[in-house]
């Protein structure tokens, strides 16, 4: 057993994120686990650009209020303590509220990611449901 020592908090990439996001690694595993969890702080009106995770990801929502949308379906409203399992390849996007900060847990299993295009402004104040 040991004390693992994370990275400093990163600024995430303009070229996946519109506005400010920053993370911070809870867990990154190596060699036969491939664990990935990450807390992800997102200013008001932030987002991630439209992805998709090889092996699917959860997201478990610690304060605010998230923004969560599938290709092709409505915006979700999501609040502390809500859990969002999106599947392997299915296209999404997740950020803030207009008027709030927002941070979740992000849970993943290794580092197939495929960062596609920026949501628009219009699909990020698309039709809301919770």
């Amino acid at each position: 057993m040991e004390i693992v020592q994370p990275p400093a908090t990163m600024k995430l990439s303009a070229q996946m994120f519109t506005g400010d996001a920053w993370a911070d690694v809870i867990y990154r595993g190596e060699d036969l686990s491939r664990a990935r969890a990450n807390m992800v702080r997102f200013a008001p009106g932030a987002r991630t650009a439209w992805h998709s995770h090889g092996l699917g990801q959860t997201l478990y929502i610690v304060e605010g209020i998230a923004l969560i949308q599938s290709r092709g379906g409505d915006v979700l409203e999501a609040r502390p303590g809500d859990v969002i399992w999106t599947p392997p390849g299915e296209e999404h996007w997740h950020g803030a509220a207009p008027d709030r900060f927002m941070a979740h847990i992000a849970l993943w299993e290794g580092d197939e990611v495929d960062w596609l295009e920026h949501v628009s402004d219009a699909e990020y104040a698309g039709p809301r449901s919770s």
